[in-house]
């Protein structure tokens, strides 16, 4: 009996420190575990601040960007303001004069053509330009690139007219109907409209002295007609050479660039 008591009693004892053993490595378990998730939760934290930071700074970048430009634009405004009324003035003035110019030289080239006859040659003003519309009964016979007699003295006159407006260049355009070409000197319309265009220029620079550097010639086949070619009439008004005298903008480009 006193041996089954004392064996019960270490028994006892023994699950009693076993127990008490367990007990504090569950804690410890518990504890370990918060401390992970606190790092976690800290590494997360310290990322997050990052982001943050830089965030800031980016938009303390843009802050800055928007300031310069409205420093810039502040100064812009104000130079605009101060020198508006004065630059309006100066390319209103500017504008007027290459009208006045452009008008009186086409009064003087229609006083200097005043003979020939409206379906021959008209003169107008289109777009800041002159406009001498020539045609082709005028110039050239059909098919043809050799300005005839009459038509080399109508380029006499015009070269006078034109000599001494210095500020001007001069583009020569030859223009067609649509009816195909059905000659072996031209392949086609672009070709006869070209070589038109280029007869002239060589009478107006070789012939009466015109500055080279200030024409150009150029074919425009039958792409452009002012009138429709369904009709003998209309192709008529089509096959032209149209002489186009542009003023100097130089000092007007050179107000806008400011």
């Amino acid at each position: 009996m006193k041996k089954s008591f004392h064996v019960l009693v270490l028994l006892t004892l023994s699950a009693g420190l076993l127990f008490t053993s367990c007990g504090p490595g569950k804690k410890l378990l518990s504890s370990q575990a918060r401390v992970d998730q606190l790092q976690k939760d800290s590494v997360n934290t310290h990322d997050r601040l990052m982001e943050c930071n830089a965030l800031v700074k980016n938009l303390q970048d843009d802050k800055a960007l928007v300031e310069n430009d409205l420093k810039v634009l502040t100064t812009e405004s104000k130079m605009t303001i101060a020198d508006q009324a004065k630059r309006l003035k100066n390319l209103q003035g500017i504008i007027q004069s290459q009208k006045d110019v452009m008008t009186k030289l086409k009064n003087s080239i229609s006083e200097a053509l005043v003979n020939y006859k409206a379906d021959e040659l008209t003169v107008y003003i289109k777009d800041g330009n002159v406009y001498v519309s020539l045609a082709e009964k005028l110039l050239f016979k059909s098919g043809s690139d050799v300005v005839n007699p009459q038509g080399k003295e109508a380029l006499k006159t015009l070269a006078m007219a034109i000599g001494s407006a210095k500020d001007i260049t001069v583009m020569i355009e030859g223009h067609t109907d649509n009816v195909p070409m059905k000659s072996k000197m031209f392949q086609d319309n672009w070709d006869l409209s070209t070589a038109r265009a280029t007869s002239i220029v060589r009478i107006l620079t070789l012939d009466n002295g015109f500055d080279a550097k200030r024409i150009t010639a150029s074919g425009r086949s039958e792409f452009h007609p002012v009138s429709a070619n369904t009709t003998d009439e209309g192709r008529a008004l089509n096959r032209r050479t149209e002489i186009i005298l542009t003023p100097d903008l130089k000092e007007l480009f050179k107000i806008l660039e400011q």
